[in-house]
């Protein structure tokens, strides 16, 4: 009978070690190491919806520029301020235009054919001079005879300056030169006529002068290119109107 030996649990036979098995095997990072890939992978996902966003933003103010580029190729349209109310809402405010400012002649011919037109003003020694000019710009002749009617100075704001006053002649403007005197003469169509104004330097200005050819007829306001140094208190003398060369 032969005797044999039972072999303990966990040792090896003669034959050798026992092979390894040939499936690769997968290291899983710890607990920590995951939730770093996770916050990684997070701002990631975070950066790549914020590039869209910003792409899409870009894509659609080019889109609005365009269309505003269409509806308005001269870029002439201004945008009226705008503001927000307490509900949320927007509030579009339209301005309104200033009515200080009076309303004064322009450029073209009057329905009365005459026009009034100012000069600049000429210093020396305090004593101011200014030319105006009346031209038939009509189509029928007009009688002049007289003096040019000046009815206010007006300030910035339109407002007449107070106590200046207009007269006829020029007597009572210290240095000014003699006036000719009224003389009956007629306009025809495209003619002139010139008269001057005469006044002593002060310290507030005028910037319009509301006149008319003659007393009793259509005023008008005149923006004058040099302002008037007359007020307050004093004296605007005039010279008779006179055909001009």
């Amino acid at each position: 009978m032969i005797a044999t030996k039972r072999r303990r649990a966990g040792t090896t036979g003669t034959a050798g070690p026992v092979a390894r098995s040939e499936v690769p095997t997968v290291s899983l990072p710890a607990q920590g190491a995951r939730s770093r890939v996770a916050v990684r992978r997070s701002a990631w996902t975070r950066q790549v919806l914020l590039l869209c966003l910003l792409a899409t933003a870009a894509g659609g103010c080019g889109l609005s520029a365009e269309i505003d580029r269409e509806r308005d190729p001269g870029r002439t349209a201004v945008p009226a301020p705008s503001e927000t109310s307490d509900d949320g809402s927007l509030v579009i405010e339209v301005p309104v235009p200033s009515m200080t400012a009076p309303k004064t002649q322009d450029g073209h011919c009057p329905a009365s054919g005459l026009r009034l037109d100012t000069g600049p003003v000429d210093a020396a020694m305090g004593l101011r001079g200014m030319t105006l000019t009346l031209t038939d710009c009509g189509e029928r002749p007009y009688k002049v005879n007289g003096y040019p009617a000046v009815l206010d100075v007006l300030d910035e704001g339109g407002a007449p300056i107070t106590g200046v006053r207009g007269v006829t002649g020029t007597d009572k403007v210290p240095m000014a030169p003699a006036d000719p005197g009224p003389k009956p003469f007629t306009l025809h169509p495209g003619q002139s006529a010139r008269a001057a104004l005469y006044w002593r330097m002060a310290a507030q200005d005028g910037v319009y002068l509301r006149l008319a050819p003659q007393k009793g007829q259509r005023s008008v306001t005149l923006k004058l290119t040099d302002p008037l140094d007359i007020g307050p208190e004093n004296i605007l003398g005039t010279t008779a109107w006179e055909p001009a060369p």
